[in-house]
């Protein structure tokens, strides 16, 4: 039973009395008042609805026979609203047939009292109603509170989430610079060609989840560079034969460190790993895949870091304009490159070209700033 919020006293239930005939309701009111109710009097099933939305009660009794609207259809009525369902209905009826009993169950009718009512009886089946309203009162605040402290706790589980994640995806990027160390690129690279494979992905329709697990997993498609000697990694010229035949072993390094992880994101680094050099007319490395034998992620990679690298600088050459890059691009679909990635990174063009202006360049490669190396 709800506290006054004035005086802090216990409030008395409320009853709402229900019925055409105004001496029963007098009856009613002269045997609940001097039991400590508080009683509420409707002389029709319309004054009754109203009034419940003015002022919930603890109990109803409802009369069956009245005119207009009759209790079976106040009850329906009370028992398909959220707020009000929980409110027992006890029917006070002469109907003494089992038929129009079930009629009133059906109508969501809690309990029955017969005409003429008796007053302990009165007494009893109200008292009783009004205990298991305060008890459903009771596990409704508790379920609310038990929702709210879920939804808090959620809340605080997704910003613990969000942290995890973003400390993740930071450890990854600074482990993948680790390679790129030894190579050419600027640590902007693998910020651009993972998202970069995030945008492409999307258009293709691959789910959220996958998405989040490509940004994480994309950024160590070169890992196995870390394995390759800096003669043939740093050679300003072109590779002959046998140190390109080592250049390519970056891929199976790669797959290899990153192998044997039971977290899903680490499966797909392995993949794209072992798989972004892969051609889709089967002249790529290291197996010489074609078509869809090269996983899907394998193929978007494909497209993703050919882009950057043609748009970025490197030490031995200056960026390809966006326009004549994207040419490129349309050049090898169907070759180089499945068609369908293809078509994919052309609708995110616009995407891919924020991401580029987010990340540009910074300036001179990670090798250079730390051996002092002079830009050419």
């Amino acid at each position: 039973m709800p506290a006054s919020p004035s005086s802090g006293e216990i409030e008395s239930p409320c009853i709402l009395a229900v019925d055409d005939e105004d001496r029963n309701l007098r009856l009613m009111e002269a045997m609940l008042l001097p039991l400590g109710y508080k009683v509420l009097l409707a002389r029709n099933g319309e004054d009754a609805l109203r009034m419940v939305k003015e002022c919930l009660p603890d109990v109803i009794l409802l009369d069956i026979m009245m005119p207009g609207m009759n209790g079976f259809e106040v009850a329906r009525r009370l028992k398909r609203t959220e707020d009000t369902r929980i409110i027992p209905v006890i029917m006070v009826t002469a109907l003494k047939e089992v038929e129009d009993r079930v009629k009133a169950l059906e109508a969501g009718a809690d309990d029955f009292l017969t005409k003429p009512v008796e007053k302990l009886e009165l007494k009893a089946r109200v008292a009783s109603s009004v205990k298991v309203k305060a008890y459903n009162d009771h596990m409704r605040s508790y379920q609310k509170e038990l929702e709210e402290e879920i939804a808090n706790r959620t809340r605080e589980l997704e910003r613990a989430y969000g942290r995890v994640r973003e400390a993740s995806l930071d450890t990854i990027h600074r482990l993948s610079r680790a390679a790129e160390y030894k190579d050419e690129h600027t640590g902007d690279h693998i910020q651009r060609m993972s998202r970069y494979c995030v945008a492409i992905a999307r258009q293709m329709g691959l789910s959220q989840k996958v998405l989040d697990n490509f940004l994480y997993a994309s950024p160590m498609h070169d890992i196995g560079k870390i394995g390759i000697p800096d003669r043939i990694l740093l050679k300003p010229r072109r590779l002959d034969p046998d140190e390109w035949r080592i250049m390519k072993r970056h891929t199976i390094i790669g797959g290899k460190i990153l192998s044997g992880s039971d977290v899903g994101f680490m499966r797909l680094a392995e993949v794209i790993a072992m798989t972004h050099h892969e051609r889709w007319d089967g002249k790529g490395y290291p197996k010489g895949l074609a078509s869809t034998q090269i996983p899907l992620v394998g193929r978007i990679c494909a497209v993703a870091d050919v882009f950057d690298a043609l748009t970025s600088r490197r030490p031995y050459k200056e960026p390809i304009c966006v326009e004549d890059s994207c040419e490129i691009i349309r050049e090898g679909e169907g070759a180089r490159f499945d068609p369908e990635v293809v078509r994919a990174f052309f609708t995110a063009e616009r995407e891919v070209l924020e991401i580029k202006n987010l990340y540009p360049d910074s300036g001179p490669s990670l090798l250079e700033e730390m051996a002092g190396l002079p830009l050419y």
